[in-house]
Order: structure tokens, then C-alpha cells, then sequence
């Protein structure tokens, strides 16, 4: 099935709130559900997995358009980004955790 198809089809008979894991290990797709006027939608959910297999954080950055992507590209490219997040780890330390990667994936 075409990605196309499969994610027409995802809007039109999935649940609610329902997530569908991609081949691209970390992205998943959310059915956002039908509020007020606006129509069921879709969103990508970007959560990365760790080194154990687990997503990273309970919930990942969901993205529903070409500008927020573009928006959260830049704001990962800036250097000062890395500086602030070495600073960070030295403070508070670090910690991994998630739950189990579903079965159910979208090639892409």
C-alpha cells in the first residue's frame, strides 16, 4: 500500500489519540481526533529511541506542518543548544526512560 493510502486511510478509520510506529525508528504518527469544526488530522511524533530499545520520553515533539519541522531544525542547529545541554548534564545528571516499541509500522 502506498503511504499515501495508508495514511488516508489512518485519518478515516483510526481511534483517537491512535499512534502507528514508521520505519524510521523514533517517528511515529498520531490521529488527532475531530474538535470543534477542525476534521480528524494527523501529526508526526518524533521520540527517539534508547540505547535499551525504550522511547526516550514519555512524550515525544509532535510536528504538524513543512514550518514547525523547519522551525524545530533551526532551533537544533544552534551551537549555543549544545553548550546549554552539557551544562545541564553536569547539574542534574541524565536519565533514560520509556515504554515498549508496538509492533504495528508505516513503511515510509
Amino acid at each position: 500500500m502506498e503511504l499515501a493510502e495508508s495514511l488516508k486511510e489512518f485519518v478515516e478509520s483510526g481511534q483517537d489519540w491512535e499512534r502507528k510506529n514508521t520505519s524510521v525508528k523514533g517517528v511515529s504518527i498520531i490521529r488527532l481526533p475531530q474538535y470543534k469544526n477542525r476534521a480528524a488530522s494527523l501529526a508526526i511524533d518524533i521520540n527517539p529511541i534508547g540505547e535499551n530499545g525504550l522511547p526516550m520520553k514519555k512524550k515525544g515533539i509532535m510536528i504538524m506542518n513543512a514550518a514547525e519541522l523547519h522551525a524545530f531544525r533551526e532551533a537544533f542547529k544552534n551551537e549555543k543548544l549544545d553548550n546549554l545541554i552539557n551544562v545541564l548534564e553536569d547539574v542534574t545528571g541524565r536519565k533514560t526512560t520509556g515504554k515498549p516499541v508496538k509492533a504495528d509500522v508505516v513503511q515510509l
